[in-house]
């Protein structure tokens, strides 16, 4: 008869544990395998550069002080633009999504969607393809572009992004003599015993040195030192007095040569055509979409986890709080028949 009693008392209780437990783990559930909401029903269909910072924190960073980023608010593009009488032409780079027609554009500078194109609300798990390649950008670098393709760089299929972070358009490597050796190994014995060495004098001081031209264009488009090579008035950038001299510099008698033959070659130590075709691009995509569906799981995962722990430790406590009501009142109950 005791057993019974018991039996009455906490069925109840664990009645209650069991409808709260269930109830949390089904709401858990729900949400774990909701679908999202419907993409571009919001206000706006197409994501802004505001919405690419919330994810890319360190790509944003970077191109935020880069000169991509000040491309129309740079003071000396603003004086020039200016003096110029403001051409609609220089837009076309200077702004994103320029449209001559109307003179409007999205962007001032060069902003995200001007790489990338313009990304969707399905974004992600949707991937934001890269239009950018050396020929894109050559598209607005029209000198750099011209003077690369000059190059042993372009004969090897070197391009932009092999020497350029695209989004700080610094160097990939802190030193940017690293960058050189780092294809150019071969053939950097006798650099490394030179005198220029001795003198801090690295490759880019020679092989990317600016001359500007005695009168400056209109547009204010100078050379950019992309052509990599190496002419007198490179060295006499530097040794005015040795020429005034009589070319009295150390290794005269075969200089000439050594600056015509020294580390030329146009092959690059390592390097190869830089060519992705499409099977690689697809590849890529079909990985990045796998990466996102696998978070995805884990997420849903971890969600049903944590609703079945919330879902025990609701549903005991509930069931302990029920059945400590219930003795009381069976206490009650028994100290009243007495």
């Amino acid at each position: 008869m005791r057993v019974l009693m018991m039996k009455r008392k906490y069925s109840p209780a664990l009645v209650s544990g069991l409808l709260v437990g269930i109830l949390t783990m089904t709401l858990f559930t729900g949400l774990a395998h909701a679908s999202p909401p419907a993409q571009g029903a919001g206000p706006h269909t197409e994501l802004t550069d505001e919405d690419c910072r919330d994810c890319h924190l360190d790509v944003a960073d970077d191109w935020s002080r880069s000169p991509h980023a000040h491309a129309y608010d740079d003071p000396i593009f603003q004086q020039q633009w200016i003096g110029l009488g403001s051409p609609d032409t220089c837009l076309a780079c200077h702004t994103t999504n320029f449209i001559a027609s109307s003179g409007e554009y999205d962007a001032e500078g060069v902003s995200c969607q001007a790489c990338h194109g313009t990304a969707t609300a399905n974004h992600p798990p949707e991937i934001v393809p890269t239009k950018a390649d050396t020929d894109y950008c050559g598209s607005c670098h029209t000198t750099t572009l011209s003077e690369w393709r000059k190059t042993s760089h372009a004969v090897a299929g070197v391009g932009c992004m092999d020497c350029h972070n695209p989004h700080s358009q610094n160097s990939l490597f802190e030193n940017p003599d690293d960058l050189c050796i780092n294809c150019h190994r071969e053939g950097m014995g006798d650099y490394l015993n030179d005198l220029h060495v001795q003198q801090d004098i690295g490759c880019v001081d020679c092989h990317a040195l600016v001359i500007p031209p005695e009168v400056v264009p209109e547009d204010g488009i100078v050379p950019t030192g992309h052509s990599f090579s190496i002419s007198p008035q490179t060295c006499v950038a530097c040794h005015t007095d040795a020429l005034h001299a009589g070319f009295k510099l150390p290794g005269y008698e075969n200089g000439a040569a050594q600056a015509n033959g020294f580390h030329s070659s146009t092959e690059v130590a390592g390097a190869k055509p830089f060519e992705q075709t499409e099977d690689e691009t697809e590849l890529s995509s079909v990985q990045q979409i796998q990466a996102l569906e696998t978070a995805l799981a884990s997420s849903r995962v971890s969600n049903l986890f944590q609703g079945a722990v919330i879902g025990l430790v609701l549903g005991g406590s509930t069931a302990w709080i029920v059945g400590q009501n219930i003795r009381q009142r069976a206490e009650e109950e028994e100290e009243d028949d007495l």
